[in-house]
């Protein structure tokens, strides 16, 4: 797959279709693991040969996706493992999909590199908008940084909206 550095990005917002929870297994942490289990059971998981998965219906849907008219949300939002979170995006330490300067994401002082999985039908195509720029990707690098647990801009699940972690002061990146 070719994924798409962020700059080549105008601006992305969950839609809610549900084609991430129909389309690939979930890899869990066994912290994640522990915390589903403890609250839904071990029979919502499968051990893999040496990773754990959230269990997949017949239809290969997510066991915790829940169908309001063609709008997704996660039944597990409150809990949602970070596989699920950062999705579409992927945050690394190099630019292993290439396009280094491109990919490129400048987080306090240090660069991430992202991409996104084109899959994803919220993805919008240009020149990043500010938002995008400077809140959305910032909160997706601090979600996979364990800075923030709480999503707010990258969620599609209709959820009370959570205030802002303290953090220290960002200055603009784009």
């Amino acid at each position: 797959m070719q994924y798409v550095p962020w700059r080549f990005i105008t601006d992305w917002r969950c839609i809610a279709c549900g084609d991430c929870c129909k389309l690939y297994s979930v890899v869990i942490s066994f912290y994640e693991w522990l915390r589903i289990v403890k609250s839904h059971g071990v029979e919502q998981t499968v051990p893999g040969i040496s990773k754990l998965f959230i269990k997949r219906r017949e239809d290969g849907s997510c066991t915790f996706l829940n169908d309001f008219s063609n709008r997704y949300t996660c039944g597990i939002q409150y809990m949602k493992p970070a596989a699920c979170q950062l999705w579409p995006f992927k945050i690394l330490a190099r630019p292993e999909y290439g396009h280094p300067n491109e990919a490129s994401y400048p987080y306090l002082g240090d660069p991430l590199f992202v991409y996104a999985d084109p899959m994803c039908i919220g993805i919008r195509y240009g020149t990043p908008t500010f938002e995008f720029a400077n809140h959305t990707l910032r909160e997706f690098a601090e979600l996979s940084l364990g800075i923030r647990n709480r999503q707010h801009r990258t969620t599609g699940n209709i959820r009370p909206h959570w205030p802002s972690a303290n953090l220290r002061s960002i200055n603009h990146i784009y």
